[in-house]
């Protein structure tokens, strides 16, 4: 691999992680005014038109304060509830052939935790939510791709090539399993186009990692 293809290929790790980073971001907790305004700086508009996002101008035209109330109720009316709503945690959608499914702390939690800490990465004493979160998983995605970058960086090949071997296992035994099915839910049933839109986002980009990764699916369980 010669310079320019080591620095295209660092380049497309990066473009990978921040990608993951923003989407945990947004599944993480309601919207967030920095977090908002970075979304409506037109260079991240750009960016999100050319992976097909379109938000509707007359969305953002609304003020600050209003549009922030209208994604804090949204995000509490599609992941939290009360009453019906659409969990974002991976045991509730990945169904097991043990039929140990549809309910928090599954079988697929455990799975997740033990593998997130066989990396040697940890969760934070901060964090008291669900080691299956759509975030966390996000987010660990995002710190795998950073270190793939790190080795890349390093031209440490045997790094670049285990960091792919954990990326490519957690998406197939993992964010495949669900997140697609997941992604479909929120496209159904979201009022605002914000999440119905970052939810087709995610689900795209998810497509692209299979592809990326040559991970063939056979049906999302």
């Amino acid at each position: 691999m010669n310079s320019i293809e080591k620095c295209e290929r660092r380049s497309m790790v990066r473009n990978r992680s921040n990608v993951y980073g923003f989407l945990a971001a947004i599944y993480s907790q309601e919207m967030t005014a920095d977090l908002l305004q970075q979304i409506k700086d037109p260079r991240f508009q750009r960016i999100l038109s050319d992976l097909g996002i379109d938000f509707k101008n007359e969305f953002f035209h609304k003020l600050e304060e209003e549009l922030l109330e209208d994604l804090a109720v949204e995000y509490a009316r599609l992941f939290l509830g009360p009453g019906k709503h659409i969990s974002p945690h991976e045991a509730i959608h990945h169904k097991q052939d043990d039929a140990d499914w549809g309910q928090l702390w599954g079988k697929s939690t455990v799975e997740v935790k033990k593998f997130v800490e066989s990396t040697g990465l940890s969760y934070t004493d901060e964090y008291k939510g669900l080691p299956d979160h759509i975030s966390v998983e996000l987010e660990f995605m995002q710190q795998l791709t950073r270190r793939e970058e790190e080795a890349c960086k390093e031209d440490d090949m045997d790094g670049v090539m285990y960091c792919l071997k954990i990326e490519k296992k957690f998406i197939e035994d993992h964010i495949y399993r669900w997140v697609p099915i997941f992604c479909e839910k929120v496209i159904k049933e979201a009022e605002l186009p914000f999440y119905r839109e970052l939810a087709a986002l995610t689900r795209s980009f998810i497509k692209f990692e299979m592809e990326e990764l040559k991970i063939k699916g056979n049906g999302a369980k």
